[in-house]
């Protein structure tokens, strides 16, 4: 059983992915607009968050960069545009999945649990022959815990969202190398494409919860061109 939210203000479908979801045993919510999506989100937690673009308030893909502010939580955009061009830059703002109107509930099903799958399981433990989920990795004055998905700086307890927590973990289960962007994109984000940004908006975000800043790393390194290396602070600061 998953938490869902359904944000769609065709009433014909939202009620037919109503019906469709709590006969699969999900619990559900439902809302018409954008704001109310936000709203939602930030006061209840969900596990998936099936997004349509053609919302009367706000357009979806604005409503997608607003969530990915304050929450992790799997999105499913369900939109009736196909440009790949579209398509391309919503998974680089942070959706996780598309999928095309019309498509059938046994489409929207079997997305649903792929992205469970993804989000339960957690992209850190992907990488290979480094153990990432051997055991607690410590770097400096970082411990990180995959198993209970737990990260500390100094010994006091990080609030990173799961993208965060699986980006920090994957580079710490690598101390001191650099690792390139397509690999962040293709361990971390299980997406075999995309642009910096997306890693730089996370990268920024991470940074900040670590106390340090691009132009002052402590942590974590950038090599442009290159790729990305968390090692321990040369000097600790105060």
């Amino acid at each position: 059983m998953a938490r869902v939210l359904v944000v769609e203000d065709d009433q014909f479908v939202r009620s037919a992915l109503i019906r469709h979801l709590t006969d699969a045993s999900h619990a559900v919510r439902s809302v018409g607009t954008a704001l109310e999506a936000l709203r939602e989100v930030a006061q209840v937690g969900f596990d998936v968050v099936i997004l349509d673009l053609g919302l009367p308030d706000l357009d979806g893909s604005e409503a997608l960069k607003m969530l990915r502010g304050i929450t992790d939580v799997p999105v499913i955009i369900a939109t009736a545009r196909d440009n790949e061009n579209e398509i391309v830059r919503l998974l680089n703002d942070g959706a996780d999945d598309y999928l095309v109107k019309p498509f059938s509930v046994e489409h929207l099903s079997a997305r649903m649990s792929a992205v469970l799958r993804r989000s339960r399981g957690g992209g850190a433990g992907n990488g290979s022959g480094h153990g990432d989920n051997a055991g607690v990795l410590r770097v400096g004055g970082l411990v990180i815990d995959p198993l209970r998905r737990q990260a500390e700086l100094d010994g006091t307890l990080l609030d990173l969202t799961r993208r965060e927590f699986d980006l920090l973990a994957f580079l710490a289960a690598r101390p001191g190398v650099v690792v390139a962007r397509k690999d962040l994109l293709a361990q971390v984000w299980q997406q075999s494409y995309g642009d910096d940004q997306t890693i730089d908006v996370h990268l920024s975000w991470l940074r900040r919860k670590l106390g340090e800043t691009a132009a002052r790393p402590r942590y974590l390194h950038t090599l442009r061109g290159v790729g990305v290396k968390l090692e321990a602070p040369r000097e600790r600061q105060p």
